[in-house]
């Protein structure tokens, strides 16, 4: 019996094709879709999950466009963000890719008078991520991490693999449960 969340995995005939042809693609060049740090740790601890590809477009790398390539809607695409708050340090917000932080809300909730975003420069080191590929799973040092709260509308919903190109599709509860994350109204 095939499980609810991967049969819904490749519903869309816009990603069906995606996948075939980033197989077809890699299998003719000898590759095959690499399993991500991120995707490593979610299968160690028996969470399940999807890998799914998309087309990087470097000069676009918002999650408008991912969500455009998955076929999916915008709201269900969420972007990892890390901050610095003015007391506690780093700490991360995920967000539907169609929202922006409010850094008032951000700041109180974490612990800090006030907070801002890191400079990019920042993220690697910090990270171990790039822009366009910073998952909230597997960085460097577990930090805090605040998930918005309409996450929980979905029965899934995407967020970096850890890689551009590829996202992880994933059931939120399971995600907010694996990462010792908050639920907030970011």
């Amino acid at each position: 019996m095939v499980d609810p969340f991967f049969r819904d995995t490749f519903s869309t005939q816009k990603v069906r094709e995606q996948i075939i042809t980033i197989f077809v693609n890699t299998m003719a060049s000898g590759n095959h879709i690499q399993k991500t740090n991120a995707a490593r740790l979610l299968e160690a601890a028996g969470v399940p999950y999807g890998l799914i590809p998309y087309e990087v477009d470097e000069s676009n790398l918002a999650a408008e466009h991912v969500a455009a390539e998955l076929g999916e809607p915008i709201g269900q695409v969420f972007k990892t963000l890390v901050l610095r708050g003015d007391r506690n340090g780093l700490f991360v917000c995920v967000m539907p890719g169609d929202m922006e932080v409010d850094l008032k809300v951000a700041a109180r909730i974490s612990g800090n008078k006030s907070c801002a975003m890191i400079h990019m420069k920042e993220l690697f080191p910090e990270t171990g991520y790039i822009r366009g590929g910073c998952s909230p799973i597997g960085m460097k040092k577990p930090l805090p991490t605040f998930i918005h709260e309409s996450a929980l509308l979905y029965d899934y919903i995407y967020i970096s693999a850890g890689v551009r190109g590829l996202q992880l599709k994933i059931n939120p509860e399971q995600l907010i449960s694996f990462i010792g994350a908050e639920i907030y109204p970011l």
